[in-house]
């Protein structure tokens, strides 16, 4: 990437994750998840889905949506996935997650910073 986005976008550690409608490497849609920068070892992470993998000429996990539309409990089953992915960039990165994790929230409530 070009220096003036990762000097401003990049400056510290990120997990990244989100939704694609497909194109631009994969032809489907999917839920996906990188670290930046990958730690040593976050491609052979276990990233908490039976059908998620990690495509290694995107550099991401990848989730396909089906495999979460179609699971017995679709939420629980992407919370894996993105749970899963974060702990791997934290830890294999070294991150201090004591100061960087919070406990989850709840829906339509505003959590409490501070």
């Amino acid at each position: 990437m070009p220096d003036h986005i990762t000097r401003e976008a990049y400056s510290h550690e990120v997990s990244s994750a989100g939704f694609w409608p497909g194109g631009g490497g994969i032809d489907y849609p999917a839920f996906y998840s990188y670290a930046y920068p990958t730690p040593d070892g976050f491609g052979k992470a276990p990233s908490g889905h039976a059908e998620a993998f990690f495509d290694e000429s995107l550099g991401e996990f990848i989730l396909p949506y089906d495999a979460v539309r179609n699971a017995a409990e679709p939420e629980a089953s992407l919370l894996s996935f993105l749970q899963s992915t974060y702990d791997a960039a934290a830890d294999l990165g070294r991150w201090d997650r004591a100061a960087l994790d919070c406990d989850l929230g709840v829906p339509r409530r505003p959590r409490q910073v501070g």
